[in-house]
């Protein structure tokens, strides 16, 4: 959930915001299946997310009841709809994935269908949110950097398999990396077994470093 060294002062939103957004529901459907995957593989963080949701409970019977408009429609409608057979699709079992992003996947790690993006990283990129973010996993090669890069806007990376290093910190499975405009970083994964995450980000990367100023010298730009 944190990183596992001593890190800088950081402007980016810390883990419980997330945590707080998905007890109140206010995070995009991308990011909501990210902290619940988060708290299937750490369950010290649902303490956090239990005690929101006694706070946003007692809030809720604290307000004043209001007149319902059709209110006898409205139940008999959701009485209804209560006495209708729903059908409860088990996602498919994954070592690496939990619950959450197998359902948001629909299949199991062995079964995604990779695309190659730098040498030693490959990634599976899911539909775009309504709010414009993106998610997409990733499995990086043991040992492999990733070039430098800061962001547009913000990244918030689950560890699934292996680890990495950055500037912020150290992450293993389970933790959660926040980025943004304020954090230029290389990632490097681990040694040992390859590292795999799931990033959801609302704006695009930018390269910095050598790699850009190579890039900025064949395009002119």
């Amino acid at each position: 959930m944190t990183p596992h060294a001593d890190t800088p002062h950081q402007t980016t939103p810390p883990i419980e915001e997330l945590l707080a957004g998905y007890a109140a529901g206010t995070l995009p459907p991308n990011l909501h299946k990210l902290v619940a995957a988060h708290l299937h593989l750490r369950p010290e963080s649902r303490a956090f997310v239990r005690a929101i949701e006694q706070i946003g409970g007692q809030a809720l019977e604290a307000m004043p009841c209001a007149p319902m408009p059709d209110r006898d429609r409205k139940l008999e409608a959701i009485f209804a709809a209560a006495e209708r057979p729903i059908e409860i699709r088990q996602p498919p079992q994954c070592a690496v994935l939990p619950p959450p992003l197998c359902v948001l996947t629909g299949r199991r790690l062995d079964q995604i269908p990779w695309r190659l993006r730098l040498p030693g990283v490959r990634e599976f990129r899911l539909p775009e949110d309504a709010d414009g973010s993106e998610a997409t996993l990733y499995w990086i090669k043991a040992g492999k950097t990733i070039p430098s890069h800061t962001h547009e806007g913000s990244e918030v990376t689950l560890v699934l398999s292996g680890g990495f290093s950055d500037s912020t910190g150290h992450y293993e499975r389970g933790d959660v990396a926040i980025a943004d405009a304020e954090v230029d970083h290389h990632p490097k994964a681990d040694e040992g077994p390859d590292c795999i995450c799931f990033a959801v980000t609302d704006a695009p990367l930018r390269l910095t470093g050598p790699i850009a100023r190579f890039v900025r010298r064949l395009t002119g730009r």
